[in-house]
């Protein structure tokens, strides 16, 4: 089975068992945007010389990261990443990502540092367009990136470490929406019926 199939089949499960319960409801959030959380600041390809724009701005029930992304002037992203805040995560295996996309490939981003620049650690987002769904990213699929490229040989994401969180999309000309509800811990134990 693909990756990507398994972690669709692993979310529709996961929204049955939040249905019955079985996540512990609230106790399971790390961050709400329908709850009236901050809109994370932009960081676009300006930095280098681009013409990139993208922002999130909030909306009645989520948050919405959206642009136009232009290689004009050797550019090619737009980002948001969250203020810094330390947030112990170790209790869970992965985060769930409640979503809308626009058929579009996203990098969603964790950072373990505070610094502006450095190594994050980037996993794979890429929601269907058109309709909402719960993503399941494990911790184990984060890999550590600098500037849009793996770094080799360097520690694994220490989730007891989180200090901020963002979400890109680059190499893909023209406008973008992404739709983010609310990010959520869960852990294995969580997934019982669930798909190895």
């Amino acid at each position: 089975m693909r990756p990507e199939n398994r972690w669709l089949i692993l979310a529709v499960l996961l929204c049955a068992n939040a249905l019955s319960g079985g996540l512990g409801g609230e106790s399971m959030m790390v961050l709400d945007f329908s709850a009236g959380a901050e809109p994370w600041p932009s960081i676009n390809d300006v930095v280098m010389g681009g013409v990139s724009s993208g922002e999130m701005v909030s909306e009645n029930e989520y948050a919405s990261f959206r642009g136009v992304v232009s290689f004009d002037n050797n550019g090619g992203f737009a980002s948001v990443r969250s203020k810094p805040e330390v947030r112990d995560l170790s209790a869970f295996d992965g985060l769930i990502l409640r979503v809308r996309g626009d058929g579009k490939d996203y990098g969603f981003r964790l950072r373990t540092s505070a610094s502006f620049d450095g190594v994050s650690y980037q996993a794979p987002l890429a929601p269907p367009a058109g309709e909402w769904t719960d993503i399941v990213i494990p911790f184990a699929d984060f890999e550590p990136v600098w500037r849009g490229r793996l770094v080799a040989d360097h520690p694994p994401l220490d989730p007891s470490r989180i200090t901020t969180m963002g979400i890109i999309v680059s190499r893909q000309e023209g406008r973008f929406q992404l739709d983010i509800a609310n990010i959520r811990g869960y852990r294995k134990s969580d997934l019982d019926g669930a798909p190895p």
